[in-house]
This record gives C-alpha cells, structure tokens and sequence, in this order.
C-alpha cells in the first residue's frame, strides 16, 4: 500500500472524534508533545502544519512502517 493511503488510514484512526479539527486529537497532540516537546495544551494549527511540513520525510518514512505493520497484522507478507 501507498504511503499516502498508510496516512489516510494512520489519521482516520488516529483523530477518532477530532477529524475536522485533527490538531485537537487528545493522541496526536500526546505524538506531537512527545516529538516536538512543545505542551500539547498549547498546539495550534499552525504547529501541526509545520510539523507535516518541515518532517515530511520523516513522516514518510513513519507511514510506510505502519503499512507495513499493518500488512504483518494482517497476516500479509511486508
């Protein structure tokens, strides 16, 4: 699977509740606060915009693994 599609699926589960506003999701702001040490209280949408922004090959990187962890919980080969 794509990276892309890892995303999508990755922040469907991910923002639970939150996917209009995906910043305010109580497990990407506990992510952001433990990779950027900014408090997650103070997150806006700004910060989660350069985040993707100046991490995106790293977050890259990041979806291609949940693909593949998804593809071996799946019982599929990676």
């Amino acid at each position: 699977m794509k990276p892309i599609a890892n995303a999508a699926r990755f922040l469907w589960h991910a923002t639970a509740g939150y996917r209009l506003r995906p910043w305010r999701s109580p497990y990407l702001c506990w992510r952001m606060e433990t990779y950027t040490g900014k408090p997650a209280g103070s997150l806006e949408l700004s910060d989660f915009l350069h985040l993707l922004a100046s991490e995106r090959r790293q977050m890259l990187r990041f979806f291609t693994w949940v693909g593949a962890l998804g593809r071996i919980a799946n019982g599929k080969r990676p």
